[in-house]
């Protein structure tokens, strides 16, 4: 292995500067884009569309996701599409999963991050920092705000300085038929309006809920999601008690 001199810089270490792409001299950067949207409007689906399309270019990305739905670290949509994933902890550093790429002679031209709102908001300054310094392409992939219909804290930094902002176009509704953005955690047929912020579970009856957390109380089969408009939100209004098919899970 070549030793570099101290005054030049380690080409394993991601935040080094690295030649411009298009040979102008400046530094190039990368773009951190957010793309996200309720429950059902094809997050994931999305994440790895992007994935495959700049894959068949020839361009290498790592796969990054938090709390997936299945609780494999992978990233998982419910129309059947699946791949594998590296999991991001609570305390992972970001910028230290790229240089090990690095090391390893891996060149990363992208990052996809799936259920970006579970990141802490230092995670996402870490992938500003890897979009201006290294320089990657980062899509962001997420819902907004939680149960309780406020910004996840990972959420509102990726608001605060991503590049782009993306709303994801599926349209979700709500059981009126009016445009659904508010995801409303049920049990026992009763809107939720207090709980732990991060929980996972299933949109459908009968899921479970997954959370370590002694403050949750009930039966965790009885527990699902549900988009609602924001009338029907405030008004804790699930609509009509007729069966109707389980909406996709929280992601």
């Amino acid at each position: 292995m070549t030793t570099l001199p101290d005054s030049d810089p380690d080409p394993t270490d991601a935040l080094s500067a690295l030649p411009s792409r298009d040979g102008s001299g400046r530094p190039s950067r990368g773009r951190l884009r957010f793309c996200y949207g309720p429950m059902d409007c094809g997050k994931s689906t999305l994440a790895l569309q992007i994935d495959h399309n700049h894959a068949r270019q020839g361009r290498r990305g790592l796969l990054l996701v938090r709390h997936d739905r299945s609780g494999e670290p992978q990233i998982s949509s419910r129309i059947g599409i699946t791949r594998r994933a590296t999991e991001v902890g609570g305390d992972t550093d970001l910028r230290e999963l790229v240089r090990r790429e690095w090391v390893a002679g891996r060149h990363l031209d992208y990052l996809i991050v799936d259920e970006a709102q579970f990141l802490s908001p230092v995670q996402v300054e870490q992938l500003a920092e890897l979009a201006d310094e290294v320089p990657l392409d980062v899509y962001c992939f997420g819902i907004a705000t939680d149960f309780r219909s406020r910004l996840f804290p990972g959420a509102r930094r990726l608001f605060e300085l991503a590049d782009e902002l993306q709303p994801v176009q599926v349209e979700v509704l709500c059981w009126c038929g009016a445009p659904g953005r508010f995801n409303a955690r049920v049990a026992d047929g009763e809107v939720l309006r207090e709980g732990d912020t991060v929980v996972v579970a299933d949109t459908g009856p009968g899921a479970v809920e997954k959370t370590s957390s002694t403050q949750w109380q009930t039966d965790p089969a009885t527990l699902r999601y549900q988009v609602l408009c924001r009338h029907h939100f405030r008004l804790g209004d699930l609509g009509p008690a007729a069966p109707r098919h389980g909406q996709l899970r929280l992601t």
